[in-house]
């Protein structure tokens, strides 16, 4: 079994801002493996799959940004899931736009969701892929940026990176060494 979760806030006004590339690239990849977000538990939507004959869970928290973790344990808990059955997708203003990076551990940096998720898991030993949104040639605050939208002509670029970002994930939920999916999706 396997998790993959998608950062992000819920409602529709915050659908095409940077904050939600998490979602954004759990939907990717929750069409990749031919599923929807029909239900909704551990305080989450859910998309159920299979692959290879083992259940693959893609969520996007409903708790807001800021709580993401709650919804995270839960899943953790509920499906009995250890760090290496876990994967979160989120926006990065500390990597530059368009890049995405895969890490098996790490901090939060400057992520409050990041934060949430080890806050309540009380561990940091998990894969993560940030997907970079930093532009040289934007100077607001990031609680300003991250929740603005993303501009129509860099849509395409955020577009591919959650792509990338998704497909990265389900390598790893088809059980690819961390350092091989980080080797072909990094960059």
């Amino acid at each position: 079994m396997f998790l993959i979760v998608g950062l992000g806030n819920p409602e529709e006004k915050y659908a095409k801002t940077f904050h939600n590339l998490g979602f954004l690239a759990a939907g990717d990849a929750a069409e990749a493996l031919g599923v929807r977000f029909k239900k909704k538990e551990c305080e989450a939507s859910v998309a159920e799959a299979f692959l290879g004959g083992e259940k693959v869970i893609v969520a996007r928290p409903v708790t807001y940004m800021n709580a993401s973790g709650r919804a995270v344990k839960q899943l953790m808990k509920k499906y009995k899931l250890t760090s290496e059955q876990l994967v979160i997708i989120y926006d990065d203003y500390d990597l530059p736009k368009g890049h995405v990076r895969i890490r098996p551990s790490g901090s939060a940096g400057t992520h409050n969701g990041m934060r949430s998720v080890i806050a309540e898991l009380g561990f940091s030993d998990f894969a993560r892929i940030r997907m970079g949104i930093r532009d040289a040639e934007v100077n607001i605050p990031i609680i300003n940026y991250v929740l603005s939208e993303i501009r129509r002509e860099d849509y395409e670029l955020f577009s591919t990176a959650a792509k990338r970002a998704a497909e990265a994930a389900i390598s790893l939920a088809r059980g690819e060494k961390i350092d091989l999916v980080m080797g072909k999706y990094n960059g």
